[in-house]
């Protein structure tokens, strides 16, 4: 795959900006990121399945440093506070100051741990995405939202922090199990669903060599969709606004993963199943029509991703969830939702009976 040229997107955001770098054989090349890091002292953060995979490159890249490392256990569970404390303390026992980075390898729950980790370091330190995950790749390593997850809802803690860089070889997702790369797809479909009808159509026309893995056009993929988030990050860094809109099917998606203690469902999982149920509301609420809800829900199984709630979760406890979403606002449910394929909004007001009517047909189905 090395063939594949590396391409450049640029996050700019006023007058700072970091590069995100999409390609072939990226661990390979140091040199590329270490400029990067400006001071003595880096921490790796990664987790157990990753760090004997990668870990080995990348320390490579750190010769010289004072650097050592973090592992967590694989999975959404472990993006708690307990693990930023033990980042932490890591972090004091290298005796890191305030020009030290903090270098994320891994998929999401790693980036947005060490990402939270890094903004509490002495009030905010350096650090870099290495994402070795597709999901990780086109969402979460772009755009510096990070935090941890509390036991009453996902991401309730954490803070807007960029990094320095982003550096996604997507020869890591060689490794990466087939579940967690379907699951992938689901914020790439997301993408395209809110805002780029052209996008979108490719994505139908590429579903099967996207499925299958061909490189190319798995970079394309990739590229696009982080093309389109830098975009709107550049326009609403801290989510006042447009940004909002890259929540589409989250409301949902959230309490699933919640209900399911993090367990049940990946992040991809639950956002994709939050897709369909947002395109159903928008349905019922006389925004959009069946045939738009019909063409999500083929690309995402044909992409091999899950459209209907788990077994044993209940309608009540799952809108419950949702009224802790953090879109909400003065107490009413605050939505994202569409007027069809690329024309997303944002719906405040929603009634909480329109929502338990779609929750209730869900998990009623055979």
């Amino acid at each position: 795959m090395n063939n594949i040229a590396i391409q450049t997107i640029t996050v700019a955001l006023g007058q700072r900006s970091y590069p995100v770098w999409i390609g072939a054989g990226l661990l390979a090349d140091p040199a590329r990121w270490r400029t990067m890091l400006r001071g003595r002292h880096a921490l790796v953060i990664s987790n157990t399945t990753v760090a004997p995979l990668y870990l080995e490159r990348v320390a490579q890249g750190l010769d010289g440093l004072h650097w050592s490392s973090f592992l967590l256990d694989d999975g959404e569970a472990h993006k708690s506070f307990a693990n930023v404390g033990r980042a932490l303390e890591a972090l004091g026992q290298l005796g890191a100051t305030r020009d030290a980075c903090v270098i994320a390898l891994g998929g999401g729950v790693v980036g947005d741990l060490a990402g939270f980790t890094a903004a509490c370091w002495m009030r905010g330190i350096d650090f870099i995405q290495i994402p070795t995950t597709l999901l990780a790749m086109v969402d979460s390593s772009v755009g510096g939202k990070t935090g941890v997850n509390l036991p009453v809802g996902k991401n309730l803690a954490g803070a807007f922090h960029q990094p320095r860089a982003v550096v996604a070889d997507i020869d890591t997702l060689a490794t990466l199990p087939e579940r967690e790369y379907r699951a992938g797809w689901a914020e790439v479909v997301k993408g395209a669903a809110i805002g780029d009808t052209a996008f979108f159509s490719w994505l139908e026309q590429h579903a099967d060599a996207l499925a299958a893995r061909d490189p190319a056009t798995v970079l394309e993929a990739i590229a696009r969709k982080v093309r389109y988030k830098a975009g709107v990050v550049a326009r609403d860094e801290t989510e006042q606004g447009e940004r909002a809109l890259l929540n589409l099917g989250h409301t949902f998606g959230h309490a699933l993963e919640t209900a399911g203690h993090y367990t049940t469902l990946l992040h991809g999982e639950g956002v994709a199943i939050g897709m369909r149920l947002a395109a159903q509301l928008s349905e019922r609420l006389g925004m959009s029509e069946a045939a738009d809800t019909g063409r999500l829900q083929r690309l995402l199984e044909k992409l091999g991703l899950p459209i209907a709630i788990p077994p044993g979760m209940d309608p009540q406890p799952l809108l419950a969830l949702m009224r802790l979403d953090k879109k909400n606002s003065a107490g009413q449910l605050r939505l994202i939702l569409w007027r069809g394929i690329g024309r997303a909004e944002i719906v405040g007001g929603v009634a909480e009976a329109d929502v338990l009517a779609i929750l209730q047909a869900a998990t009623h189905q055979p």
